[in-house]
């Protein structure tokens, strides 16, 4: 097998969708798992639509993701420039090349005239194709007199180059993961390779780019596929052996059909990007939202490719070790929300008490609530198995750190009986005599004392869970009064019991 070599190929006109980070990770494990080199090539050919800061926030997506560069624009290598704006008269020259060997062409035909012929042809319910069928009657340096269309050139008028298909041929290719395709060329047309504006439009950038930097493999979105028969043929035309391709499959909508998109996540409150975009309209990202890094990885992972086995945890070097192209699906992938929740909790549930607790002070101290650490250490621990962020542990524990202002009237519609005020008042008063306030000591006693005066345990404690935390929630009663401690416990009993007096 050949050096493998593997390039990830944004463009920068915006934030990177997940489907983006997706088609990073594949060919970064790829590259990994065969000793090869991963390479960032930043595509800019379409001036038009370059968005300020979009090369920076592909960089530190991959960062954040663990996804490390070999060659790239801060990395270097031997293979560069790797910034594509950087070597535009290095794609000239191919355009040329293709030009002097027939099988490509000079186009002067205007947007106007172009978007006219594609209005008369919606008008016949036709497509309108700049192939080998409509060249010969358009506006081009093979239709035109020789003398014509060189001396436009001279005059400086708008043009661009295009491929010129052949007519009516086979062209067959394989697809690692699609399998052997065939395509006729007079289903295609003449893509443009070159534009007015002095810039390679993608197809040729990309041929260029990738024969330059010896890529080996091209592993891109299913998006390409359709272009895949005019890349086997510019390969064809210059001489040279093409890289082996696979086309990825699709991240799907978690309802509906078609692709996933910022209007899903929109619509059901979830990202679509690895993190917050801060330009124009804003959008939120995976790592805002509390997610792991290791956690998006692993679940984007496994949405199109498939282990063979019923595992789902894999570290990044587990993935790197399972990864291969031959289980790559061949369908789109639908996204799952709560899934993808479901892979942050499991990580969470990794992380030690002490990890969680210096993550959750950080958010203490933002609001306003400053404890020791061993004291956080003890919280998070009883209540991490029911967060998947930990963003969300405070809305498990908001109680430890203020007295309730309200309580829950359903609790006490259904909790609060006419004895209950006394009962809580005598519980009080055992807690009052207990030295030791660890929670196994304290509930032996107060079951003691329930036993004793043959109260009824639920009614106690599901009452004493009213005053204490406002509601009918939390973990176990006593893990909650040993953190907050004997003087607070018994100041809540005491408001509790009042306020709720008042309000009956």
């Amino acid at each position: 097998m050949q050096q493998v070599r593997v390039r990830f190929a944004p463009s920068p006109t915006g934030p990177l969708h997940i489907g983006g980070v997706r088609t990073a990770l594949y060919n970064y494990l790829f590259a990994r798992k065969n000793n090869g080199t991963f390479i960032l090539r930043i595509e800019d050919t379409d001036q038009t639509r370059f968005v300020d800061g979009a090369e920076e926030y592909i960089m530190e997506s991959l960062k954040w993701c663990g996804i490390t560069v070999d060659e790239g624009i801060n990395e270097g290598g031997k293979y560069g420039p790797y910034r594509q704006s950087d070597k535009k008269d290095i794609f000239r020259q191919y355009a040329d090349l293709l030009i002097d060997k027939n099988d490509a062409y000079y186009a002067f035909d205007s947007r106007d005239q172009l978007d006219k012929l594609r209005k008369d042809a919606d008008k016949e319910g036709k497509t309108f194709i700049y192939n080998a069928s409509a060249r010969n009657s358009r506006q081009n340096s093979l239709s035109l007199p020789e003398a014509e269309w060189k001396q436009r050139l001279k005059d400086g008028a708008p043009y661009v180059i295009r491929y010129r298909m052949p007519l009516n041929e086979d062209i067959h290719f394989d697809d690692l993961i699609r399998g052997h395709i065939v395509v006729n060329t007079s289903t295609l047309d003449d893509k443009v390779l070159f534009k007015s504006d002095g810039m390679p439009t993608y197809h040729l950038a990309n041929i260029v780019d990738d024969h330059l930097m010896e890529i080996s493999h091209v592993i891109r979105g299913e998006e390409w596929l359709p272009s895949l028969p005019l890349h086997i043929m510019l390969y064809r035309s210059f001489g040279w052996d093409a890289p082996l391709f696979a086309h990825l499959p699709l991240l799907l909508k978690p309802d509906g059909e078609g692709k996933l998109s910022k209007r899903d996540g929109d619509k059901m409150g979830f990202p679509v990007f690895p993190l917050y975009w801060p330009y124009g309209e804003t959008a939120k990202g995976y790592r805002e939202e509390g997610y792991y890094p290791e956690a998006f990885i692993n679940m984007l992972a496994l949405l199109g490719w498939n282990p063979g086995t019923e595992k789902e945890i894999f570290s990044m070097s587990e993935l790197i070790d399972a990864f291969s192209i031959d289980r790559v699906h061949k369908s789109g992938s639908r996204f799952n929300p709560e899934k993808a929740k479901w892979f942050n909790h499991q990580y969470l549930m990794q992380r030690t008490n002490k990890q969680l607790a210096i993550e959750f002070r950080e958010f203490l101290r933002i609001q306003g609530f400053h404890h020791d650490i061993g004291q956080i250490e003890t919280l998070v621990g009883l209540v991490k198995d029911r967060v998947s962020f930990v963003s969300e542990i405070w809305n498990e524990t908001d109680f430890f750190f203020k007295s309730p202002e309200t309580y829950d009237k359903d609790a006490i519609k259904k909790r609060w009986k006419p004895e209950t005020p006394a009962q809580l008042l005598e519980l009080k008063e055992v807690l009052a005599g207990i030295e030791d306030f660890k929670p196994d000591a304290m509930e032996s006693k107060v079951k003691s004392w329930i036993e004793a005066k043959g109260y009824n345990t639920g009614a106690i404690m599901n009452a004493f869970r009213i005053v204490i935390v406002g509601a009918s929630r939390g973990p176990h009663m006593f893990d909650i009064i040993s953190w907050l401690g004997k003087e607070e416990t018994l100041k809540r009993i005491d408001k509790g019991v009042s306020v709720i007096g008042k309000s009956l």
